[in-house]
């Protein structure tokens, strides 16, 4: 698809139409440290961000703008298991299987230890920063965003909005689209989105030219959740077995490297500054079905 036909469908709502089906569809059916990719909110002391962005559509030759990616990140008697999960992919995963097992023993202990295991879902998405106060330096470029589910709902209540009087936005179009006023405060420990919202609905730039060059600026999404980014089930096996306890396998060195939950690899080091940020927000809920989580409802591929 060229530059060109990307504009001639925001002018026909093709794009918002197809996303929108796709949220009804789905409903119906039930800056991290080491990439440069990776943009971050940067909160003061108090637990205070403030910034302003732009999601971006689909990069070149994808179709959604934006991937889905599940985790799991918990800790057990040899370790931390920090690794992304194989359901992203709808293959079987041994952690999901292992929930699963203790959930249905019949014992609160074990609902409660599949609780504490129950995966994550995360969205990433391409964006253009707008206003960085904390780091100016990142005011007009283009990097990854990852997001969950409070900021994910504020995409879909744009393209479906609650009331009359509201209208209906594509959140990720270049020229029908508007400016994420991205706003954190600290509640009660966690980091707290519900603040943030839309700007006023208007072109990113004056400039068709300028923005189809951040078009090509954008990182590939499909590449995020291709097969090769997973390990194998019986690697990830491995290494919950040994997490659990349930292997004699010498314990890798602290500067092993561990899987990231969004990033791939990181240092143990990396795991204990992000996991501040990333884990904090992981509450336990009343069901510890994996599908649970799908209550984020994500998009899935759209089709032609």
């Amino acid at each position: 698809m060229s530059f060109a036909d990307l504009k001639k469908q925001s002018k026909l709502g093709s794009l918002t139409a197809k996303l929108v089906k796709e949220v009804e569809k789905m409903n119906n059916n039930g800056s991290t440290t080491g990439d440069d990719r990776i943009w971050k909110l940067e909160c003061d002391k108090g637990g205070n961000g403030y910034a302003v962005i732009r999601f971006l559509p689909a990069p070149n030759g994808e179709d959604l703008p934006f991937v889905k990616l599940y985790s799991h990140a918990f800790q057990g008697p040899g370790g931390w298991y920090i690794e992304n999960s194989l359901t992203t992919l709808n293959q079987k995963d041994p952690v999901s299987e292992y929930n699963t097992s203790l959930w249905n023993n019949g014992t609160d202990a074990g609902k409660e230890t599949a609780r504490k295991q129950k995966r994550k879902l995360t969205y990433v998405a391409n964006i253009y920063v707008v206003k960085d106060p904390a780091n100016p330096s990142n005011e007009g470029q283009v990097f990854l965003y990852k997001f969950g589910k409070k900021i994910f709902d504020k995409l879909t209540a744009a393209m479906q909005p609650e009331f009359e009087d509201e209208e209906a936005i594509d959140p990720f179009d270049f020229w029908q689209g508007a400016n994420f006023k991205l706003k954190a405060k600290n509640v009660a420990g966690y980091r707290n989105y519900d603040s943030s919202e839309f700007a006023r609905q208007d072109a990113l730039l004056d400039d068709d030219d300028a923005m189809e060059a951040i078009w090509k600026k954008e990182y590939s999404l499909a590449e995020l959740v291709a097969p090769d980014q997973f390990k194998s089930y019986d690697e990830l096996k491995k290494r919950l077995d040994y997490v659990l306890g349930n292997t004699t396998t010498r314990r890798a060195a602290v500067d092993e490297e561990l899987e990231d939950e969004s990033e791939g690899r990181g240092s143990t080091r990396e795991l204990t500054e992000d996991l501040r940020d990333e884990l904090s927000s992981l509450k336990p809920t009343a069901s510890v079905d994996d599908d649970d989580d799908d209550t984020l409802s994500y998009f899935a591929k759209l089709a032609e």
